[in-house]
């Protein structure tokens, strides 16, 4: 299960990313947004103007998505797909994180085991992160601190990411024996950088080399990204709806003619079957977690990793 190490689950933030954990300033175009539901409880909704603002808020867990928060995700994205007055959607993290990834800890509390416990999981996971991709309305992810693997993969299946300079990326679901749930980096980096980038677990990819090698569009101050992330929404939003609509369309086909829906459904297919089986790495993992704490199943992890090739 795609799963960054972290603070709130048990997998990839460090205690330096740990203590980049805050809360957002609010800005001037947040504070005058309309809210449009207020019945959520790990996400907010806005909207300003034309454009719909999605926040995943869960701060205090570096927005770690759970199945909570991928339920609301879905009732809210059904929300704005159908609001005609809509023409543009920005995803953003509340606090100082975008997201940590898929939370382990409610994986561990919950201790699926077996293709079959694993498949509506994954099957939910892959659905949530693949529906930026085919969303109708043109979507933006403005991303400060981490934003690692599933999280990193939602990313990915924006239409646009801005970064903010501190925003940092990554895959590091091998490193403590968990599969990749939406294999899109292949198909924005290439082969040889994606095979580096998987199979090293690299979750520290700052925000400069994620944009050389395609990953983010602009990266921009963090006291900026909001309001650059709602510029672009809105220079987009002033386009005839309709003509975003199909040739955004279009754009998705030059990837999808060469069969790229059908080998992320393959890329499924392996790590339901990784996450079926249960890797030894993962069981030790989660064995040390839940008997030592995420402290020791870290040190565990890294320990394995004495070294790094530059």
């Amino acid at each position: 299960m795609a799963a960054a190490p972290g603070l709130s689950m048990l997998g990839g933030l460090d205690a330096a990313a740990a203590a980049m954990l805050g809360c957002n300033e609010v800005d001037g175009d947040a504070a005058r947004a309309n809210p449009m539901t207020g019945r959520f409880e790990t996400i907010t909704v806005e909207r300003i103007g034309a454009v719909a603002r999605l926040t995943l808020n869960r701060p205090e867990r570096a927005n770690a998505l759970n199945a909570a928060m991928l339920g609301e995700i879905g009732t809210a994205l059904d929300e704005i797909e159908h609001d005609a007055g809509l023409r543009a959607l920005i995803v953003t993290g509340a606090g100082a994180a975008f997201s940590s990834g898929f939370d382990l800890k409610e994986q561990m509390e919950r201790r699926p085991t077996g293709v079959e416990s694993w498949r509506a999981i994954l099957r939910k996971d892959f659905d949530t992160i693949m529906r930026f991709w085919h969303f109708p309305l043109p979507t933006i992810a403005t991303v400060r601190g981490p934003c690692l693997a599933g999280a990193c993969e939602l990313a990915l299946a924006c239409d646009i990411t801005i970064a903010a300079d501190d925003a940092f990326f990554g895959e590091p679901e091998l490193k403590f024996g968990a599969g990749i749930v939406a294999l899109i980096l292949p198909w924005v980096v290439g082969p040889k950088i994606a095979k580096e980038i998987i199979l090293l677990g690299e979750d520290r990819i700052p925000a400069t080399r994620a944009h050389a090698l395609g990953m983010v569009n602009r990266v921009v101050a963090p006291a900026e990204l909001d309001r650059v992330g709602l510029t672009m929404a809105n220079h987009i939003a002033a386009i005839d709806p309709n003509l975003v609509k199909q040739t955004k369309r279009a754009i998705n086909r030059s990837f999808e003619a060469r069969n790229m829906l059908d080998a992320l459904e393959e890329g499924l297919a392996v790590d339901l079957a990784i996450e079926g089986a249960g890797s030894p790495d993962k069981i030790r993992f989660m064995e040390i977690a839940r008997r030592d704490g995420l402290k020791a199943a870290l040190a565990w992890r890294d320990a394995r990793f004495p070294g790094r090739t530059a």
